[in-house]
């Protein structure tokens, strides 16, 4: 039977846990003309999401692109990414070749991956200028389609690291002149995406719909997960289930990893045994790569980031208590410490009406620390 805890964005329906709500929410948004601006942590299940709101919108004919700019380090990286996600979403020849028509300025060159097969496209800038000319050209030929297109780009925040300056102001005067084009903005950097669309002083702002992907209630998820170890001929424990989710953080990624492998490694009835046997082992095989991290990190850095771990979370990050309890410092140190570390991506950095809160980003580094 085929493992029904799929380590992939997104597979099936089926497969794909809750979000009800935030998928009619994103649907009716877009289908009636306003642009999403999509933040959750990384692995919470954002691309999951979009490829499922995908499955609903191609039903009404939509063509949808998906984008994910995470590696782009500047506008050609960005041109790049871009125009490789709309050719492999364009499939026909034709309209491949309309494409690269749009787009002869720069003449760019198309080749193939020869194992994936995947289209990978390369150009070749002489003056700077052809760089804005080509991102137009490339708007221009979406917006001349005559199609409902839906072009989502991941990562979105990437933007404010490129090295060439007023990207935002760019892209945000060539997007508010598309009427066939909507787009999902998608990003896992909550403080800077919130900046690009709240931000009166930023070209974005307000120029779209904002959804906050949050952990995946409890009681649905628990539900979900026996049912797809029952479908696939497996029984599962209350009680496994229950310190899975509990362990996990209801962390979507870690939630899923667990359940693959206990799904792997047990029999057809699964205990809170099998699930606990299953969490250490994960956790041997993956000291290793905690231990790489830690050679990247000061040890000031290291102490706190255990700190957190054996807290938990913590919501007063330069508290007197917390401070004295793991021999941290003064207040002023802990907040360069801690700055240091979410910018870092080690620790996560939430908000809710009780104000801010600070956690281990890694699921399964936070528990290998708890014990050190």
């Amino acid at each position: 039977m085929e493992n029904p805890f799929s380590l992939e964005p997104y597979t099936t329906k089926e497969n794909f846990c809750d979000r009800e709500q935030e998928l009619k929410d994103i649907v009716s948004f877009l289908t009636n003309g306003s642009n999403i601006t999509l933040i959750s942590p990384r692995r919470y299940g954002k691309t999951g999401l979009i490829f499922r709101t995908f499955e609903e919108l191609r039903k009404q004919h939509y063509t949808c692109i998906y984008a994910d700019i995470f590696s782009a380090q500047n506008l050609d990286g960005f041109l790049k990414i871009l125009s490789e996600a709309i050719i492999n979403s364009l499939k026909e020849d034709s309209l491949i070749k309309n494409f690269f028509i749009a787009l002869k300025n720069v003449r760019p060159l198309l080749s193939y991956d020869p194992i994936s097969g995947i289209p990978q496209i390369s150009f070749t800038f002489q003056l700077d200028g052809q760089k804005t000319l080509t991102l137009k050209s490339i708007f221009d030929f979406l917006e001349k389609q005559r199609k409902h297109i839906i072009l989502a780009i991941d990562e979105f925040q990437q933007i404010r690291d490129f090295k060439e300056t007023n990207i935002e102001a760019l892209l945000r005067t060539y997007i508010q002149q598309l009427h066939h084009v909507k787009f999902i903005f998608c990003g896992s950097k909550k403080h800077l995406m919130t900046d690009m669309f709240t931000n009166a002083k930023k070209p974005f702002y307000e120029s779209s719909r904002t959804c906050y992907i949050d952990r995946i209630d409890s009681k649905k998820y628990g539900v979900f997960i026996k049912k797809s170890f029952k479908k696939a001929g497996k029984v599962i424990d209350d009680e496994a289930v229950e310190f899975i989710l509990e362990w996990t953080k209801r962390h979507t990624y870690y939630t899923q990893f667990v359940c693959n492998r206990v799904f792997a490694e047990s029999s057809n009835k699964i205990t809170l045994d099998t699930a606990k046997r299953v969490v250490t082992s994960i956790l041997r095989i993956e000291a290793a790569n905690f231990i790489e991290r830690r050679n990247l990190i000061t040890d000031k850095q290291w102490r706190y980031l255990i700190a957190v771990a054996k807290e938990g979370s913590i919501s007063q990050p330069t508290a007197s208590a917390f401070l004295m309890k793991y021999n941290i410092g003064n207040s002023a140190s802990a907040l360069k410490l801690l700055k240091a570390l979410v910018e870092k991506e080690l620790l996560l950095e939430q908000s809710d009406l009780n104000g801010k809160s600070y956690s281990v980003y890694n699921v399964f580094m936070s528990r290998w620390m708890e014990s050190l």
